[in-house]
């Protein structure tokens, strides 16, 4: 009888996503539209869309499963995202918002750095391009196979069918809605992963007494849950800290920034986003917490990943609920992986046409980036399924990678970017090529033992540390040394650098894209 409650739920979930998709196509009638909703996006819509996307089902079964087996010592991750989350919605938000629109009107991250640079060659937008179509193809496969492994545990259905089912619809209302498909749906999402994680959390911690009651029994499974140090170590703990400095260079989340309707709605976004991200993250701490509480008093309870612990979001919800709700409460889970894959999806499209096809000179019409763009989701969702195809794919394994790669590949060239006016063309080439190259190796297993390359080296004995930090540091010092010994910015893109900070303190851009090179 559960089960007809869970599928009843999934499909009523399933229609309002596909009937949001269908209302954002409604809406949509040019290439800018699609691939950044014409830069009219509500910062309510934008700060729940970015935090929605960024998320994806970590926040509901990687972190409270994390934080079951380990303590708040596996916190550290989530309050490296917190810290980096903030500083990227105040300081980023607003100045990239603009500067985009000054800066010839860059629709993507790789026209941005073409045109705030003045790449006449069109190397950084080519090379960007690239660098987003190869990773985030993977991130995307990745997505669909997390959604079929959750149908199957689940629903006890086959994956294949599970995997088509969510990558279809995701790919149907992404196809049709596009960026504002995509955001509008994040915001039901978010707004869904909200709920549950304020809801499982406090009907679980009066079902075991109350809060006395229920730190009573965390202490008696683990006397050291609430260190921040305890297991830990000094390399441990910065590495997963770390994960913030990723945040300036994911293309899925500061297109939100760009999408914008001014900068003056960046506050607004950051009152919002960073509102849910830190209550969904306390909401997290506590699943965890009134899971140990719950599983330690009724012995007969069984948590389903003994392993890893992350199905104890999944497990109480199915335990302390109605069927029908706890249907809408394992939604939660899909909507945290669909809004990510749609993110994905929008930005891939976008690479592949605006930049990589643009970029070799190709001129399309409005109407014509638009069906390029729809042509793109598909052509990247064909791809991502059939490397989804294997349920033990390795490509859930480039999570983390990517997430390393793009944030030393790009995050340095945002920043430098965005604050520093003597950055060239030549630096912000060799840093984002060598910050990828050095996360990438970094990274690697290597040897017969498949460590990575530290490890091996014994550079912190048996720590590893996390890719995004080596990676990042090379690229930030390369594309200054290089910028100083290469001649100056051209004068247009010294007066567009002083445009943008000026338009920032007044919310209002001057467009100068017939002095620029054009998106």
């Amino acid at each position: 009888m559960s089960l007809v409650f869970y599928i009843v739920a999934l499909i009523v979930y399933f229609g309002a996503m596909i009937g949001i998709g269908l209302h954002a196509f409604k809406k949509t009638t040019g290439g800018e539209d699609y691939m950044l909703g014409g830069r009219q996006l509500h910062p309510f819509v934008a700060a729940l869309s970015a935090g929605a996307s960024d998320m994806s089902g970590w926040l509901l079964m990687g972190l409270p499963g994390a934080l079951y087996m380990g303590g708040l010592v596996e916190a550290w991750m989530a309050i490296g995202l917190i810290i980096g989350a903030g500083l990227n919605w105040i300081f980023v938000a607003p100045r990239l918002r603009q500067y985009t629109q000054i800066a010839g009107n860059a629709i993507t991250v790789p026209s941005f750095f073409g045109n705030r640079l003045h790449d006449r060659t069109n190397i950084l937008r080519i090379a960007a391009g690239l660098i987003i179509l190869v990773f985030f193809t993977f991130y995307v496969s990745s997505g669909m196979v997390a959604g079929g492994v959750f149908f199957q545990s689940m629903f006890g259905g086959p994956y294949l069918t599970g995997m088509l089912l969510v990558g279809g619809v995701t790919i149907l209302y992404t196809l049709f809605g596009g960026f504002l498909g995509a955001s509008y749906t994040d915001v039901v999402q978010g707004l869904i992963m909200l709920v549950s994680l304020l809801i499982v959390p406090l009907v679980a911690m009066f079902a075991v007494g109350g809060p006395a009651q229920m730190f009573e029994s965390v202490r008696e499974v683990n006397a050291d849950f609430g260190s921040l140090t305890s297991g830990g170590t000094a390399i441990g703990i910065i590495s997963a800290a770390a994960w913030g400095l990723g945040y300036f260079g994911q293309p899925h989340i500061i297109v939100r920034f760009m999408a914008l309707r001014s900068s003056r709605d960046a506050k607004y976004g950051t009152v919002v986003g960073m509102t849910w991200m830190i209550l969904c993250v306390v909401g997290a701490v506590f699943t965890a917490l009134a899971g140990l509480a719950y599983f330690q008093q009724n012995q007969d309870a069984v948590l389903t990943d003994s392993t890893n612990g992350e199905s104890v979001f999944l497990d109480l919800s199915q335990l302390l609920f109605h069927p029908m709700i706890a249907g809408v409460l394992l939604a939660a889970v899909l909507a945290a992986i669909m809004s990510t894959i749609s993110s994905q999806l929008i930005v891939t499209s976008s690479a592949l046409i605006e930049d990589i096809v643009g970029g070799f000179g190709a001129k399309l019409t409005e109407v014509g980036k638009l069906w390029g763009g729809r042509i793109g989701v598909l052509v990247v969702s064909i791809i991502s399924l059939l490397l989804a195809l294997d349920p033990n794919s390795s490509v859930l394994a480039l999570v983390g990678f990517a997430w390393a790669g793009f944030g030393a590949a790009f995050g340095p060239i945002v920043l430098l970017s965005l604050f520093w006016r003597r950055l060239t063309m030549a630096g912000a080439a060799v840093g984002m090529v060598s910050g990828a190259v050095v996360s990438f190796i970094w990274g690697q297993s290597w040897g017969a033992e498949g460590q990575p390359l530290d490890v091996i080296l014994g550079l912190f004995g048996e720590d590893h540390l996390y890719e995004i930090i080596p990676g990042f540091l090379v690229c930030l010092v390369l594309a200054v040394a290089v910028s100083l010994v290469t001649p100056q910015p051209p004068a247009k893109a010294m007066q567009e650098f002083e445009d943008t900070a000026e338009s920032v303190a007044t919310g209002e851009a001057r467009d100068r894209s017939a002095e620029a090179p054009t998106s």
